[in-house]
């Protein structure tokens, strides 16, 4: 018998186990979501510039609350450069 590579993880949130792709970087809540509200057909993937404008904010959110001393100067650093990443057109995959 041999042993499948895995495709699927198993994450647990407070209203239970869901599965993910394994090399999603996202969690349960987005899972939930692509699976509950599949309302248009239309995903967020499908706007790359819209991604790009929220990885924008989420940069300026960082540098903000680092200066506010409310987010850890590290954890700031890492925001901004995966959102850096992402204008650069990187990790548009991982936007369902």
């Amino acid at each position: 018998m041999t042993n499948a590579p895995q495709i699927e993880r198993i994450e647990k949130d407070p209203l239970g186990p869901v599965s993910i792709p394994v090399d999603a970087y996202y969690g349960p809540q987005t899972a939930r979501g692509i699976a509950n509200f599949p309302i248009s057909g239309i995903r967020i993937s499908h706007f790359p510039n819209f991604i790009k404008a929220l990885a924008y904010v989420k940069m300026a959110a960082a540098r903000a609350n680092a200066a506010l001393g409310d987010l850890d100067k590290q954890k700031a650093d890492v925001i901004c450069q995966v959102c850096k990443e992402i204008e650069a057109g990187r990790h548009l995959g991982e936007f369902p």
